[in-house]
């Protein structure tokens, strides 16, 4: 009996400084500073973070360190993926969790093409299962991977006040399904009201509908239209590009939007 309490002493042990290790090395991760010439090929390729308060730049380059310490990057179609490349992606996706508390706990692995690809898409009617081929500059999976076009996430990244980015509308995705369902709610901010972020986006969502219908001028991407889902990662792209836009056209869907993530892109310089 000595010996088998022993052993379970042991492995509890073991268990414990596991963990306290990981979380030591996540603590020197996010206070860590990026080298001088990762934030100049940041700033180069991702202008967006130049407008970053000293703070939330700070902030921003923990995460990175973070992204870059847990997922694996991968070329697809003989495509050789870069340092400009990673900390391209990782700027992006670490800038919707710079400010907060969401991580993304299930994601290990990103793909990236050289340009548009192709995806087997599955509808359901009853019964009835088709599967088409559908051309995507992006994809989110469920516990990951993400899928990237790189010249579409470069363009993204590059042009930020068109409301147009690959890499925030597949994060937006992957911040969404940490609720365990990708519908357009993701997990709330603590203080955060259900009901009132259902009553706002859906109160959006359906006026977009109806926009997009009728052929009015829209702020957010008619895209969103597609779906409860697609109408969140779109705002969340105009959020971030377009956001004195967005507060304007949409304010209670910015307000949201600023509580969920602790960000407030309207007044960066």
């Amino acid at each position: 009996m000595l010996i088998f309490l022993t052993i379970v002493a042991l492995i509890a042990g073991a268990l414990i400084f596991h963990q306290w290790s990981k979380s030591q090395a996540r603590k020197s991760l996010l206070a860590a500073p990026l080298t001088t010439y990762q934030s100049d090929l940041i700033e180069s390729h991702v202008p967006i973070v130049r407008r970053l308060p000293p703070d939330l730049r700070a902030k921003l380059d923990g995460k990175v360190n973070l992204f870059l310490d847990q997922v694996n990057f991968f070329g697809c179609d003989g495509l050789e993926v870069t340092e400009e490349m990673q900390l391209s992606v990782a700027a992006q996706a670490s800038l919707l969790v710079a400010n907060n508390d969401m991580w993304y706990d299930n994601l290990t692995t990103i793909l990236i093409y050289p340009n548009a690809f192709k995806s087997r898409q599955s509808k359901h009617s009853g019964y009835v299962v088709t599967e088409k081929e559908v051309i995507r500059t992006g994809e989110s999976w469920n516990r990951g991977p993400v899928i990237l076009s790189w010249a579409h996430s470069q363009q993204g990244a590059m042009n930020d006040h068109d409301g147009q980015n690959v890499v925030f509308h597949e994060f937006a995705h992957q911040i969404d399904d940490l609720s365990g369902s990708t519908n357009g709610v993701p997990v709330l901010s603590r203080g955060q009201s259900f009901d009132e972020w259902e009553s706002v986006f859906l109160t959006a969502y359906n006026a977009h509908v109806r926009a997009v219908e009728t052929g009015q001028p829209v702020v957010i991407d008619p895209y969103g239209a597609e779906g409860h889902e697609e109408f969140f990662a779109v705002a969340v792209e105009v959020f971030f590009e377009k956001p004195q836009a967005l507060k304007q056209e949409n304010p209670k869907v910015y307000e949201q939007l600023e509580k969920l993530l602790h960000l407030d892109p309207a007044t960066w310089v």
